[in-house]
């Protein structure tokens, strides 16, 4: 860990209302895995977010609008964000995601398959869409026509601009976890 975490009583007064923000939207929005310690700590992305509130407020605001209302399928978000971290091997994103993809009702064959890089033979439509998907924009060059028309076709147009962007924010996430280092909480 190259960032030790940050105690709630040390925040600046600019880092101070991006805790509260962060804080609450954990609370409604990333649930199922450790996030916070009990003194109220933030972990995860959320730590090197708040040490730098130029950055991180504008990644949090992004963050915040890719969690809410999605219009994609909770599950088919979770196999996106797997590929996605499995892709970059980060270890907290993996973490927090299995878990919430277990509450989310994806077995466990299912994951331990995306978690090691491979695509599951028994995925739904839409899940297969997803890793898909995501398989093609993490490893890099414009997203195949037929991949492209497939996402559309199960999700509309406005389902699949939000498949490549949840990608891509996660991408940021785990290029903020690997950087930093982040482990996986005890």
């Amino acid at each position: 860990m190259r960032l030790p975490i940050l105690d709630p009583k040390d925040l600046t007064d600019e880092q101070k209302p991006l805790y509260d923000d962060m804080r609450a939207g954990i609370k409604d929005h990333f649930k199922g895995f450790v996030n916070m310690r009990d003194d109220g700590a933030l972990l995860g992305p959320w730590n090197p977010w708040i040490r730098e509130p130029r950055f991180g407020k504008p990644i949090w605001e992004l963050v915040k609008a890719i969690a809410s209302n999605p219009l994609l399928p909770a599950a088919v978000r979770e196999v996106a964000i797997l590929v996605t971290g499995s892709h970059f091997r980060s270890g907290y994103e993996l973490y927090a995601h299995v878990l919430v993809a277990e509450q989310r009702g994806l077995s466990d064959e299912k994951l331990a398959t995306i978690v090691a890089g491979q695509r599951p033979v028994d995925l739904t439509k839409q899940e297969a869409v997803a890793y898909d998907v995501a398989s093609a924009l993490v490893n890099g060059g414009v997203l195949p026509e037929l991949t492209y028309r497939a996402a559309v076709r199960e999700f509309g147009e406005h389902g699949a601009a939000e498949l490549s962007y949840l990608v891509g924010v996660y991408c940021m996430v785990s290029v903020t976890l690997n950087t930093f280092d982040v482990p996986v909480p005890d």
